[in-house]
Formats: C-alpha cells, structure tokens, sequence
C-alpha cells in the first residue's frame, strides 16, 4: 500500500518541477494543506447530513406547513391484484404486446392501463412537501455558504486579480478562513453524494452523480497541490446560481407562480451569465493560461484543466436546457412546475379508475406536470412528458 501511495502521489506528476512534498510540510512559521485534513470532511459530512434531518423535520416542514405546501403525495391508483403483481415483479413500464394482453385479461382498455400503471408509479414519488423541506435546506446551506465565501473573497487580491493565484505558487500559507471554507464544501458535496440516494430522486441521477465526483476530485486534488486560491473562486462562483435555483423550487411548490416564474428567469440569466461567461473568461482563461505563464508546465496542470473542462461541458449542457426550458416558459405565458419533477403527467387529466369496459366511476388526479429533467438546475417545467 506504501508503495501505491508513493506512486500515485509522484512529485514529478502533481508538482512543479524542483518542488517537494517536504516543501510544503506544515511549520511553526506557515502552515501548508495537507492530505491528512481531508479526512476531517468525512465526520463532518456525516454532521452537516444530520443537521440537515433536524432542520427539516423541526424547520423546513414548519415553515412548509404554515405555507399550505401540499402534504400528501399523489393520488394512489385503484387496487388491482393482477396490475400490481406485474408492476412489482416485471415491469413498471410494460410495452405494446403486454398491455393488450392485460386489456383482455381484465376486459379494460389500453390506456386505462396506461393510467393505472402511471399512476402507479407516482404513488412511489414523493410528496411535495419532502420537496420543499429538502430544497429549503439546500437553499439555506448555498446561502450561508456562499455569504461567508463573498465576505473572505473580498478581502483577497485574487478575487480582484487572478494572477494572484499564482504569486508564491506553491509556498502560499493556509489561511484558517480558507481552510473552513474548503472543508465544509467538500464535507456538504460528500454528504450529497451519500444522500442522493435517499433523496428525492430525478432524471438527471447520472450525471449529477458525475457532477458530484468531478467536484470532490477537484476540490480534494487542489487542495493537496494547493490550488486552493483558484478553488475558492471556483466554489463562490458556482453557489451564485444554486440560491436562486432552490428559492425558485420552494415558490413552485407553494404555487406562488409569479414569483416562481420572476425567480427562474432570475436563475436562468445568473446561470448563463456565471457557467458560460464568467466561468470560462475568469476560471479557464487563469487555469489554461496565467497558470502556464507563471508556473510551465507539469502533468497534475492537465488533470486539473481537464476536470474544469468536464464541468463547462455539463455547463453547456444544462444551459441549453435552461434556455430551451424558458424559450416554451415564455411561448406559453408562463414558466410551469419544477422540471425535474417527480410526478408523472399525460396531456389530459388522469383517471383513478378505468373508463370502460368494467368500471362506472371516474376519479380525476391532480393534473401534476412533468417537465423535460435537467441537473439540479432548472426549476421550469415545459411539457407533460412521461418520466
């Protein structure tokens, strides 16, 4: 194992050249990141997860309760033995052939049986309230987070200058304001690569999963390298959009549509404007050039870059779906539900039970709408797709 670790952390790989590990051992006069901090992120990531339970459960769902946030989840379908032992034991999406076989076992039509099993399957999803407790969370972690990386960046020269990230690379002490503020990102993003598998889940699983892992690599390798002055501005710059985001997720689930629509249009511009604007103008243009003309070149230098690249890439790919989500927003009059909802549609209302061949009564759901899933970061609904 000694030998493995000596081997992937090869000096000549992650440091420029005439640097050492020793080098940047911590003193009495400066202190340096070290390796060893990072396990601190893992019982903190743990804290920060129960924390987040206590302020939903005794916050979140308060605050949620008082704005008549809807608490129970979507209407059940009608019991049916025979649709159900096909739901749990073969398909929750059965194709043409099986649903005309169930049609004649059960004398009901197709889309009868299309109902019932879209039903279905939003019964397992859950309510909007859990919605809201989480992304009132969320809400209040980007902004407290994000307030204290304003208030430390401020007082930086490489907020202002970014060829200050390089002055002194690598012998630039840690400061314990940065230290905090590195830590207790990496410790909320593990706690969120834990808890996406609880919470509430979305279309785009996969590649926030991959955004997840592309962050705490980065955060983890920039802070052994000490890379942590560009990082700072990287994680700031990222909370931006994340604010406005949840805000505008809480107003659609308390059905303040105005404010939900004025909100999204908000984080729509902040989103473009910081991931395609600033982010490769301010962060690439520093990490692919300045830091080449301050420091050569050396291997971990590419690593870095193209892990920045991997995350403009989703950047891309997100904003077109923000601008194609906000196009038919604008198109229709109006920005409609969270578009990585949870709950199925279809173009017309849904019936609990069939309409034909056997049953009498009908029994409308609640008309949720779907929308086309982006990452974490698009509050607007723009059609009744099937999820």
């Amino acid at each position: 194992m000694a030998g493995i670790l000596a081997w992937f952390w090869n000096e000549r790989f992650w440091l420029p050249h005439n640097v050492t590990w020793a080098d940047l051992q911590s003193t009495e006069e400066a202190a340096f990141p070290q390796a060893e901090d990072l396990y601190l992120a893992f019982p903190l990531a743990f804290c920060i997860f129960m924390i987040r339970l206590l302020f939903e459960r005794f916050i979140a769902k308060p605050c949620a309760l008082g704005l008549k946030v809807q608490a129970n989840g979507p209407q059940k379908a009608q019991p049916n033995a025979i649709l159900e032992k096909v739901f749990t034991a073969i398909t929750k999406h059965p194709d043409e052939k099986r649903l005309e076989g169930l049609s004649k076992q059960l004398d009901w039509d197709v889309r009868s049986i299309q109902r019932w099993f879209r039903q279905r399957r939003n019964q397992e999803k859950p309510s909007t309230l859990r919605k809201f407790c989480e992304s009132m969370w969320r809400f209040t972690f980007y902004l407290y987070i994000f307030t204290y990386g304003v208030r430390f960046l401020k007082k930086t020269p490489w907020l202002w200058n970014t060829r200050q990230c390089w002055s002194g690379y690598p012998y630039q002490p840690l400061m314990p304001d940065l230290h905090y503020y590195y830590i207790v990102e990496l410790s909320f993003y593990w706690s969120l690569m834990f808890s996406q598998f609880i919470d509430v889940k979305r279309k785009d699983f996969g590649i926030m999963f991959t955004h997840h892992i592309v962050t705490v690599t980065l955060i983890t390798f920039s802070y052994v390298t000490n890379l942590t002055r560009v990082g700072t501005l990287i994680l700031c710059l990222h909370d931006s959009a994340d604010i406005v985001l949840e805000a505008a997720k809480m107003a659609n689930y308390c059905k303040c549509q105005k404010l939900s629509d004025l909100l999204f249009l908000t984080f729509a511009v902040v989103f473009i404007v910081s991931r395609l604007g600033i982010y490769p103008l301010w962060i690439l243009n520093t990490t692919l050039f300045e830091l080449y003309e301050a420091l050569g070149n050396f291997p971990a230098l590419w690593v870095f870059n193209v892990l920045l690249m991997v995350l403009q890439i989703l950047h891309c790919f997100w904003s077109y779906l923000i601008i194609k989500a906000a196009y038919r927003a604008i198109s229709k009059g109006k920005v409609a539900k969270d578009a990585r909802s949870d709950v199925e549609s279809s173009s017309d209302e849904e019936e609990t039970v069939p309409r034909s061949k056997a049953p009498h009564s009908t029994v409308t759901t609640n008309g949720t709408s779907g929308a086309n899933g982006t990452n974490g970061y698009l509050t607007a609904a723009t059609s009744s797709e099937e999820h």
